[in-house]
């Protein structure tokens, strides 16, 4: 990502060649770990790049960090998990297990992963509508909603500068999906389980 970030700016003439590496390479691994500093607005840089740099911070950074989104691993072992699908339908008699490098997933893993996967789509599915309901366009919404989700920061859209024009309702969306993204999905949904306070 940071080679087509660089190139792309350089082919555009959006910097020279040594500020199209410097902003560039910041750019992304600063949105691509969702640590969310920027020396340039991104927002304005041009074709698919702000798009593919936003789409980075949804994958976030590795296991144990503080970083948002969805987590690295995760990322791996959904790709990992649907390459041994398709593989099971060339080979339907296969034994095929989902490696970490040399090490195997348990089923159990693997379909937690899928678990939050499919939370996950699913509340920022919820989000998204919600703050489009508010009046928000579809990419500050968009954009929002995964800054949010993903503790990332900048967005793009209306709120590339800053998110003070939104309407106080979105804000109040946004703040949920902050805390989900923060605290993690499954552990802020575990505190509105009523078996979690029978205990």
């Amino acid at each position: 990502l940071i080679v087509i970030t660089v190139l792309s700016l350089w082919l555009t003439d959006t910097y020279d060649t040594l500020r199209g590496l410097r902003h560039g390479a910041f750019q992304v691994v600063s949105v691509a770990t969702t640590a969310g500093f920027s020396v340039a607005d991104f927002s304005m840089w041009p074709g698919a790049l702000p798009f593919l740099l936003f789409v980075a911070a949804f994958v976030g950074g590795c296991s144990g960090s503080t970083g948002g989104g969805m987590k690295v691993i995760r990322i791996i072992l959904i790709l990992k998990q649907g390459m041994r699908e398709i593989m099971r339908l060339i080979h339907p008699n296969a034994v095929i297990a989902v490696k970490v490098g040399k090490v195997s997933v348990p089923d159990s893993i693997a379909q937690a992963v899928w678990g939050f996967f499919s939370v996950y789509v699913m509340l920022f599915f919820l989000m998204l509508v919600g703050v489009m309901a508010t009046g928000v366009d579809q990419v500050t919404a968009w954009s929002t909603v995964g800054s949010a989700l993903n503790n990332l920061g900048p967005a793009l859209g209306e709120a590339s500068a800053h998110y003070g024009d939104l309407p106080s309702a979105a804000k109040w969306i946004l703040v949920m999906a902050m805390l989900l993204g923060r605290l993690e999905i499954f552990t802020v949904l575990v505190l509105f389980t009523p078996a979690f306070w029978r205990r």
